[in-house]
């Protein structure tokens, strides 16, 4: 367990660029606290000792505004930056070297029994606000943009935007003309087809005007006897 808390120190040094020393990110990183109670709260879960696992976790919410089920299984190499708001559910699994930025939720649909949270591979990125819900694999590599709400898998080394999300990218290749994801500028799959019903409602108003300035037989009608 400390090489798995090691690797996740070490992150934070990888992926944050205002971290400047080991003394801070012990200190001052509440993603860290919560991951570091999140190991020893899932041994208890594990050995049977549920209620006590959870007390543990609700005091690291309190602390932290970080809820983390302590059934939750989440690889080495974790950095959730600021953190504050995310959520993640007793099912959920997560891989190796995931980062979930604030407000996150990798929650479940309803009431079911089971394995009822999503599971996240290897080097995913979840960006803020985003929403996962269901039982249902996230692939190695996805990158999931800032406000997306997820409810299908998504397959390997993909982007994710928009409510419901979709992908827009996959294997380096554009699904549809827009950018990587940067979180102040997301391509926005339903503001392209506001665009698009708003030129074609551009193109039948134009198609009704001229056919307005045609004359008619009324008013013309011997070219019509003709």
């Amino acid at each position: 367990m400390w090489q798995t808390i090691k690797a996740d120190v070490k992150a934070i040094f990888d992926r944050d660029p205002a971290a400047n020393n080991i003394m801070e990110a012990l200190l001052a990183y509440s993603g860290l606290h919560a991951i570091i109670i999140h190991r020893f709260s899932h041994r208890l879960y594990r050995i049977g000792l549920r209620t006590l696992a959870r007390l543990i976790s609700q005091l690291a919410r309190f602390l932290t505004g970080i809820e983390i089920h302590p059934g939750a299984k989440i690889g080495s190499g974790f950095f959730i930056d600021h953190g504050m708001g995310v959520v993640i559910g007793e099912t959920a699994e997560i891989g190796e070297n995931v980062t979930l930025y604030q407000g996150v939720t990798l929650g479940g649909t309803g009431h079911e029994k089971g394995k009822r949270h999503p599971t996240l591979g290897d080097n995913v990125v979840v960006g803020t606000g985003a929403k996962i819900l269901g039982s249902f694999k996230i692939g190695d590599n996805v990158k999931i943009g800032a406000g997306a709400v997820v409810l299908d898998a998504v397959p390997a080394n993909s982007t994710v935007v928009g409510i419901p999300g979709r992908v827009v990218k996959r294997n380096g290749l554009r699904i549809h003309p827009e950018r990587d994801l940067q979180h102040d500028d997301l391509p926005d799959p339903v503001w392209e087809k506001m665009n698009q019903l708003e030129a074609e409602l551009e193109a039948l108003r134009t198609r009704l005007n001229q056919e307005e300035l045609e004359p008619t037989e009324e008013e013309y009608p011997l070219k019509y006897i003709i």
